[in-house]
C-alpha cells in the first residue's frame, strides 16, 4: 500500500497505511500495547454485523492501564480485522482519547475534527479543540492520500500523550473530509517514518519526543504475537530482551529518511524465486501483507498452488501445513516464513495468500515487508543509528 501526502504544496510520496501493531520497550521508559487479532470482517452484510457487534461490546473500554515499576507503562490495544492494530492516545487538556495506527510508513499524526461531515467520520472519537486549553491553530492546510483512502484536513497544535510519554506543541492533522476507509475502525493514523517524508518543518511525533528528552533512547519497536488474539507490543526508548531469542541482528538503513535495506534474495525450496540481484526492503507495520512487483508476487502464487478467487488468491485450508516456507536472506541472515504464517482464514473460511502486488514506483526491485513478516521477528527501528534490528520473536 503506497502512501502519498501532501501538507499544503509538499507531497509525501511511497507510503502506507495498513496494519500495525505497537511494542515499546525501551531502558528507562517502555511503553506496551497488548493486542488482540479479530478475524477480517470484510464488506459483506455479515461482516459489517460481526464488526458492528464487535465494537459495540467492546467500544472504548480499554483504558490505559500503567504498571508503575521500572518505569514501565503498559497500554492496552486491541486488534481489529486480521492484523489491524490499534493503540490509545489522548490529545489535548483535558485529554480526548484516540484509537491510531502506529505506522513505519508515514510520518504525520491525524484524527478526525469534530468538524468533520463524512460518513467514516461519524463512526469515530473525533477532536473538539474547544475543550481543550493546550489547543493553537494554523493556517495551513494538509492532504494527506493513502492507497485506502484520503483526508483533507488542518495542520494545529497540541498536547499528544502515549501513556506516559507526553508530546507538547505537537503538530498533528485534523481532517475536515475522509474519502474512502469504509469499515475500518480506526480513528486516526500514528506515523512514525522519519520527518523528511513530511513536508518541511512539520515535525513527527517520535521526532518531539526525541527533541524534549521525554525518551531514554531514541529507538522504538515492535512486537507482534504470531497466534494469540493479545500479547503484541510497541515500545519507545529502549528494547525488552523477553521478546525476542538469540541475538539482534543489525542492517542499515540503505535510505536515509525512510526504513529501507538492503535484501539480498528470496527464495523457496533452495531455489531463488524473486530479488535475485539484491533489492529494497521498506520494514512497515502499517502494511499487513507481504508486497512486491506484480510480475513476481503472480509466480509466487503459482509456486504455492494460489488460485484467483475475487480480489484473493486462495489455497486449500488442508494444504496449509505441507506448504513450504519462503525465505528472507537479508545481509547474509536468513529469515524464514512458513506457510502458516503467509497464509490467513478469511470471516468465510477461505485460506489466503498475504503476498500482494504493490503500487511503489521504484527503477530498483522493492518489497514490502508487512506484518506477516514482522510477527516472525521482533523488529527494533534505531533512529539514533539509522538502523533496522530483527530477531526470532517468542
Amino acid at each position: 500500500a503506497t502512501t502519498q501526502s501532501s501538507l499544503s504544496r509538499s507531497q509525501e510520496r511511497n507510503m502506507k497505511w495498513l496494519v500495525l501493531l505497537g511494542l515499546v520497550a525501551f531502558s528507562e521508559c517502555i511503553v506496551k500495547i497488548p493486542l488482540r487479532r479479530v478475524k477480517t470482517m470484510r464488506n459483506t452484510v455479515s461482516g459489517k454485523n460481526m464488526l458492528n457487534n464487535f465494537l459495540k461490546e467492546h467500544a472504548y473500554r480499554l483504558s490505559q492501564i500503567s504498571f508503575r515499576g521500572s518505569n514501565l507503562t503498559t497500554l492496552p490495544l486491541r486488534s481489529i480485522m486480521d492484523m489491524l492494530h490499534m493503540g490509545t492516545i489522548t490529545i489535548g487538556t483535558p485529554p480526548q482519547e484516540f484509537q491510531v495506527v502506529f505506522d513505519t510508513g508515514s510520518s504525520l499524526l491525524w484524527v478526525p475534527s469534530v468538524s468533520c461531515k463524512s460518513s467514516t467520520c461519524s463512526t469515530r472519537r473525533r477532536f473538539r479543540h474547544l475543550l481543550s486549553s493546550t489547543f493553537r491553530s494554523t493556517n495551513v492546510n494538509c492532504r494527506i492520500t493513502y492507497e485506502s483512502g484520503r483526508i483533507k484536513g488542518n495542520v494545529v497544535h497540541d498536547t499528544v500523550r502515549i501513556g506516559d510519554l507526553v508530546s507538547t506543541d505537537q503538530l498533528f492533522g485534523l481532517s475536515i473530509e475522509e474519502y474512502g476507509f469504509q469499515g475500518l475502525p480506526f480513528d486516526g493514523i500514528l506515523g512514525l517514518n522519519y520527518p523528511n517524508i513530511s513536508c518541511p518543518g512539520a515535525i513527527p511525533v517520535f521526532d518531539n519526543l526525541m527533541k524534549q528528552g521525554a525518551i531514554a533512547e531514541p529507538v522504538f519497536a515492535f512486537y507482534l504475537n504470531k497466534s494469540k488474539q493479545e500479547g503484541s507490543v510497541v515500545m519507545f526508548g529502549g528494547v525488552d530482551q523477553r521478546y525476542y531469542e538469540g541475538e539482534l541482528n543489525w542492517i542499515p538503513l540503505i535510505k536515509l529518511g525512510s526504513w529501507t535495506i538492503h535484501m539480498d534474495r528470496i527464495s523457496m525450496r533452495r531455489e531463488v524465486i524473486a530479488c535475485s540481484d539484491g533489492c529494497e526492503a521498506i520494514v512497515d507495520t502499517g502494511t499487513s501483507a507481504i508486497r512486491g512487483p506484480r510480475r513476481l508476487i503472480n509466480n509466487i502464487q503459482k509456486l504455492i498452488g494460489a488460485k484467483p478467487r475475487g480480489s484473493q488468491y486462495c489455497v486449500s485450508c488442508s494444504a496449509v501445513n505441507t506448504l513450504p516456507s519462503i525465505i528472507f536472506t537479508i545481509n547474509s541472515i536468513s529469515y524464514t516464513v512458513p506457510g502458516r504464517a503467509y497464509i490467513l482464514k478469511d470471516s468465510r473460511g477461505r485460506c489466503y495468500s498475504t503476498f500482494q502486488e504493490h503500487t511503489v514506483s521504484s527503477s530498483t526491485e522493492t518489497w514490502v515487508l508487512g506484518d506477516v513478516f514482522l510477527r516472525m521477528y521482533f523488529t527494533v527501528f534505531d533512529r539514533g543509528n539509522d538502523r533496522i534490528g530483527l530477531a526470532q520473536a517468542v
